[in-house]
């Protein structure tokens, strides 16, 4: 098997492991009655969700098998608001690495169709780390002035663009 299959294989389980860690964010951000903290991460968890099925899509596609992993334990445990937040941005440049690192072995394989698939995924990851690191510089700043920092989060609507229309398909559509 190719290097480019056993990363793309992985990379469904770091996308599903993703949204399990923002989900455990976004109900941290509830409890702690955060509302548009917690709407954000709960948006950012669905979009973890469709990027693991755009690659299920994308190797249903290519006729390639696929196992769904099981995931990682989560994190649940935060002491201060701009801990859940450097946590995402952490995963976020993770999420960086990897999808580089399949980028690469695409290319190192000839894969031009995995180079190609790839290249969206790319793009994300710049908006994600740019908009997860103001995110936390923003929350910095306001230390504890929370309200502030719902304010910037309501107002901006971070993320809330939904998948732009140069996305790939997601198998059983995107949420």
């Amino acid at each position: 098997m190719s290097r480019f299959l056993t990363l793309l294989r992985e990379q469904v389980g770091h996308e599903f492991d993703a949204h399990q860690q923002y989900i455990a964010i976004a109900v941290w951000f509830d409890g702690q009655d955060l509302p548009q903290l917690a709407r954000h991460y709960y948006r950012q968890a669905v979009e973890e969700r469709n990027h693991a099925m755009m690659i299920v899509q994308y190797m249903l596609d290519r006729d390639l098998s696929i196992e769904i992993p099981g995931g990682r334990p989560v994190r649940n445990d935060f002491v201060t608001v701009t801990d859940p937040i450097s946590l995402a941005l952490a995963q976020e440049r993770v999420v960086t690495e990897q999808i580089e690192a399949l980028f690469a072995a695409a290319r190192t394989e000839g894969d031009a169709l995995g180079e190609q698939f790839l290249l969206w995924f790319l793009k994300e990851q710049v908006e994600e780390v740019a908009s997860a690191t103001t995110l936390l510089t923003v929350a910095e700043r306001a230390g504890t002035n929370l309200f502030d920092l719902e304010n910037y989060v309501a107002r901006e609507q971070i993320g809330d663009g939904g998948e732009s229309a140069d996305a790939p398909a997601a198998a059983g559509g995107a949420l």
